[in-house]
């Protein structure tokens, strides 16, 4: 029967049971974290923790009694070597368990035991503790008061004037800081104003020469258009002055000749005409004489 027995036996024998938390224990202490059951995880906490403060005095007979229990002569020579010294100024509360979850064959929780010594990220975080201190008396000793000061009140006003001189100037201080860095700014955009500007006008400008060489180009190749147009009339006026003077030089040759030919043809009448008539008058003449 087990009656007043209240630690967790874990489903398992006694000698079974110790040999399962000798070999955790071991694990532990050489790799310092290993996964387990939250129910062993507690049930060696209670076993390795006494082994671990029992480190500290390293003695034969210490290391004697260690290795009854962990049956491991490595482990013991890393734990009196090694890990005394990291849990030297600990007194107590050498591990640290953290819950994983459930498991997926039998839903057990899972968790991680660690030595706290050797979680670096933990011991960054933690802050350093603050020294207690109690208030109560306990039996006939009693509290030993702090001397009181003297202050003068001519001291205590210097120094508050000096401490409200001091939070004036921290606030003149930032509000300078303040203007330097909204005038930085305004600077930084009035010259990205600046630059805007002057990217626009250069684009501008660009246009317009772009714009003046298309118009002057466009007015060459209407003026060349124009010349050729003007050449073109002009040549065509010629051909046709040409033309028209040939014709006309060919009418009056026409002309003169048809006059020639009239002339030749009045003349050849008329002569015959004188002809006879000047025979006539020889005749008449010739007649009178006889």
């Amino acid at each position: 029967m087990k009656h007043g027995k209240k630690f967790n036996h874990l489903g398992r024998t006694t000698s079974h049971r110790k040999a399962m938390l000798s070999n955790m224990a071991s694990s532990l202490i050489l790799h310092k974290r290993i996964q387990t059951t939250v129910a062993k995880a507690k049930a060696l906490r209670k076993y390795v923790e006494p082994l671990l403060t029992k480190a500290k005095a390293d003695s034969t007979h210490s290391r004697r009694i260690v290795f009854s229990y962990l049956q491991n002569k490595e482990s013991v020579q890393t734990l009196f070597d090694e890990v005394a010294d990291r849990i030297a100024e600990r007194p107590g509360g050498y591990t640290r368990i953290i819950k994983t979850g459930s498991r997926l064959g039998d839903n057990a929780e899972m968790c991680f035991i660690e030595l706290v010594d050797y979680n670096e990220l933990m011991l960054k975080e933690a802050k350093p503790a603050k020294a207690k201190t109690r208030r109560g008396r306990k039996g006939g000793k009693t509290m030993e008061a702090a001397p009181e000061v003297a202050v003068d009140p001519a001291e205590a006003k210097e120094s508050t004037e000096t401490a409200d001189e001091k939070a004036a100037e921290e606030k003149e201080e930032m509000v300078k800081v303040a203007e330097e860095v909204s005038g930085t700014e305004e600077t930084s955009t009035t010259e990205e104003e600046v630059q805007t500007e002057e990217e626009t006008k250069t684009t501008e400008a660009t246009e317009e020469q772009t714009d003046t060489e298309i118009a002057k180009t466009s007015g060459e190749a209407e003026d060349d258009t124009e010349v050729v147009e003007t050449e073109s009339v002009n040549d065509k006026a010629e051909e046709v002055i040409e033309a028209e003077a040939t014709v006309e030089t060919e009418g009056t040759e026409s002309g003169e000749e048809r006059a020639d030919e009239t002339a030749e043809d009045d003349q050849t009448p008329g002569e015959e005409k004188s002809s006879e008539d000047a025979d006539e008058t020889k005749s008449d003449q010739e007649k009178k004489e006889k």
